[in-house]
């Protein structure tokens, strides 16, 4: 697939990434313009992905999400204010990653399904799991590895967040065989800046893998507690044990 190339208004808009070297470099701008994302889930984490892959200018962005915002969203889902309680999150999220930047396609999709994964994640490059529930994050990492596709991966709850990034040959599975003794955010709650930390690693872990720049976290689990600030990064192994780097 040719790269395309940026008109004038996009390196106006795009003038202080392509000042970094190693992005101007490597072509990046290009290669991300050219690509499409997944991106399942229009929440906390959803929120920050949206905000950057839209601004940083992929070229689709494709929005699953079948939840509706709700009052408790709003301390932390950065997508949403008060008088869009109710609506779809999708629809908010499309209509405002389209105003962040028109120069990038914005599709809104249903709730992920069993039926319906399988044709939305061959039509994209990567998917982000932005999700909250173990059984859609199973599905997508299931739907990844069939497909063959690299997925990237964060969770928030409580004042801890995690992210890293899988392929069709080690995933999410893997790491987390049973998810027993895994909470929501409705169980143990959420700090909202949480999310929003956690949600910028995995666009930038997405624009590493759409760019082929920099090192991915990919066998590596980036854990980061809010309340000391510390990150920890784990070494991900085949077998079920891991070592901290």
């Amino acid at each position: 697939m040719p790269v395309p190339e940026l008109t004038r208004a996009e390196l106006r808009r795009y003038a202080r990434p392509l000042l970094v070297a190693e992005w101007s470099e490597a072509g990046a701008q290009e290669k991300v313009k050219a690509a499409s994302v997944l991106i399942v889930g229009a929440g906390g984490l959803g929120g920050a992905v949206i905000t950057q892959l839209a601004g940083a200018g992929v070229g689709q962005l494709i929005i699953a999400d079948g939840d509706t915002v709700s009052l408790s969203n709003l301390h932390r889902q950065i997508l949403f204010d008060t008088a869009d309680v109710g609506k779809f999150k999708v629809e908010v999220a499309c209509a405002r990653a389209q105003r962040i930047n028109p120069f990038v396609k914005v599709k809104a999709a249903p709730q992920l399904t069993l039926e319906n994964a399988p044709g939305l994640v061959s039509q994209v490059d990567l998917v982000v799991d932005a999700t909250d529930n173990f059984e859609t994050r199973y599905l997508i990492a299931d739907t990844c590895q069939d497909a063959g596709k690299t997925y990237v991966w964060g969770a928030a709850g409580g004042t801890t967040g995690l992210v890293t990034v899988f392929n069709e040959h080690y995933g999410l599975r893997q790491v987390f065989p049973d998810p027993a003794g895994a909470e929501s955010c409705d169980a143990i709650g959420v700090l909202g800046p949480l999310p929003n930390v956690i949600g910028n690693v995995m666009a930038g872990e997405a624009l590493k893998v759409l760019s082929g720049v920099g090192e991915t976290l990919f066998g590596r689990l980036w854990m980061f507690d809010a309340l000391s600030a510390s990150v920890r990064l784990v070494r991900l192994n085949p077998s079920p044990r891991a070592t901290t780097v």
